[in-house]
């Protein structure tokens, strides 16, 4: 399960190939302009599930302080490695879908991919940690896949015979039920991991539940490249995407 620490903890040293790059996909830099509309010199933000740091690059100079903190020590390992020059950067292990997480209060959250586990109590516990972290009128930015995506993904994909090769494999009746449980809760299966994708409209609930307004709604649009192996050359807009949220808490 992707929030498990014994998970993130393998995948670590091979984080640049198995994790897909937002920074990096995120061509039209919205999130980037998200973050410049609420930074400050005299503001603190936790990067919350900063992996190995790859915003760091970022919101070091947007900010007076930045926590980053991710539930693997390898992975934090490799972030102030790569970052030594980075000197308002203080890394902290926190698994944020914990009960007992300790975490100073900020006046920004960033969240970028990393409530993706499967479980409804370790999800329902980071958002209540995300509220409890942040400072009355301060911002969340949080990134999440989309649910809408990966099922108009699906419809594309069957609808014009898509890489379908690729999943061929007939499932057991019990994996079958298992998989539909999964979609009922909005776990849909990347590279055969259930991963949390959420709907918009499920989104602002979530947030509106722990303390939060949604201010901006945003797709992040992506390449039809990184859903599949061999997409047709008219294939182009819309493309998929992850939810992109800026919030305020109350």
């Amino acid at each position: 399960m992707h929030m498990d620490r014994k998970y993130w903890e393998k995948i670590a040293p091979a984080y640049h190939e198995e994790i897909f790059d937002v920074l990096h996909n995120d061509k039209k830099r919205i999130i980037r302009s998200a973050i410049g509309k609420v930074a400050s010199p005299e503001k603190t933000v936790i990067d919350a599930g900063c992996a190995i740091g790859k915003w760091l690059p970022v919101l070091s100079p947007a900010f007076k302080k930045v926590i980053a903190a991710d539930i693997s020590e390898k992975n934090l390992a490799i972030a102030k490695k790569k970052y030594p020059h980075f000197l308002n950067v203080e890394y902290l292990r926190a698994d944020m879908s914990g009960n007992r997480v300790k975490l100073p209060v900020v006046d920004v959250v960033v969240c970028i991919n990393a409530i993706l586990t499967d479980s409804l109590k370790k999800r329902n516990v980071f958002f209540h940690n995300l509220s409890l972290c942040l400072k009355k009128g301060g911002h969340l930015i949080l990134v999440v896949p989309s649910m809408e995506s990966w099922m108009l993904t699906r419809i594309i994909q069957h609808r014009w015979n898509i890489d379908m090769k690729l999943f061929a494999a007939r499932l057991t009746d019990k994996e079958a039920a298992k998989r539909y449980h999964y979609i009922q809760e909005g776990n849909a299966e990347i590279d055969n991991v259930p991963t949390k994708h959420y709907l918009r409209e499920e989104l602002e609930l979530l947030l509106y539940k722990e303390g939060f307004l949604m201010e901006d709604c945003q797709k992040i649009e992506y390449s039809w490249l990184t859903e599949f192996v061999k997409p047709p050359e008219w294939l182009k807009k819309p493309g998929p995407w992850d939810w992109m949220i800026m919030a305020k808490k109350k």
